[in-house]
């Protein structure tokens, strides 16, 4: 036998070993099931009255040159914030939310001139005693503020944490009351609860006032009621069924 032959059955005698003796080679086999689910909601709700109040406080002033303009809201915008802090606002609580400056033209006969420079600004004060609310604006409008705006009434954050979280235990137990009833009534057996959601309420809209020409809205005292808001957590548990 010639040595090509000899080479040819040594290959195939040398594959038929490796086939017949090697260590079978692993495969991973993946096995689908089905999973039933049910899902159910829960909404709790706590009514509270609000307790904090935000107030934008504008001063804007139109005057011959910028330096006038600029000295004249300065004097406003201290005198406001000494006031205030003489009623017991907090300093970390007035905070300069806005100040510009730009030219006022006249337009005639085809050109434009400077006739003035308006100067505006704003403060937002937060007042954490609301019955303090009215007499601040009284007193800011007074001292010169010219505009009231974006009066927002609230919850202060550490008392809405702890009102949210009575709202999401009322949620969690009327979402598993509700799913209890409607279990039994369908005939489903449910078992563990694999996912909870929960979208909670926006803040309380904003109440907006605009005060006139003269500083006063219409004449008399501020008289802002602060009403109720409600806290309100929406709560979706997913059970397996059994």
């Amino acid at each position: 036998m010639n040595s090509w032959w000899v080479k040819i059955i040594v290959i195939f005698a040398a594959v038929f070993i490796f086939v017949k003796f090697a260590p079978g080679i692993p495969v991973t086999s993946v096995v689908t099931q089905k999973q039933d689910l049910f899902t159910v909601s829960g909404v709790g709700k706590v009514t509270v009255v609000p307790d904090t109040g935000i107030v934008d406080l504008g001063i804007n002033l139109t005057r011959g040159t910028v330096k006038t303009a600029q000295t004249e809201v300065n004097r406003v915008m201290n005198t406001i914030t000494d006031n205030l802090k003489k009623m017991g606002i907090d300093g970390k609580d007035i905070k300069t939310e806005n100040y510009s400056v730009y030219p006022k033209y006249d337009y005639t006969a085809g050109t434009s001139r400077v006739t003035g420079y308006r100067v505006s600004a704003s403060l937002k004060v937060t007042v954490r005693e609301l019955d303090k609310l009215n007499q601040v604006i009284d007193t800011a409008t007074a001292d010169g503020a010219n505009t009231v705006s974006g009066i927002q009434l609230t919850v202060d954050d550490k008392r809405r944490e702890e009102l949210m979280q009575q709202a999401r235990n009322e949620a969690v137990k009327r979402a598993k009351s509700k799913a209890d009833s409607l279990s039994r009534a369908a005939g489903i057996s449910l078992g563990r609860i694999i996912n909870i959601q929960e979208s909670g309420t926006p803040g309380p809209e904003p109440v907006f006032l605009a005060l006139d020409k003269a500083g006063r809205g219409g004449g008399g005292e501020t008289q802002i009621q602060p009403g109720s808001t409600d806290i309100v957590s929406n709560i979706t548990l997913t059970y397996e069924t059994r």
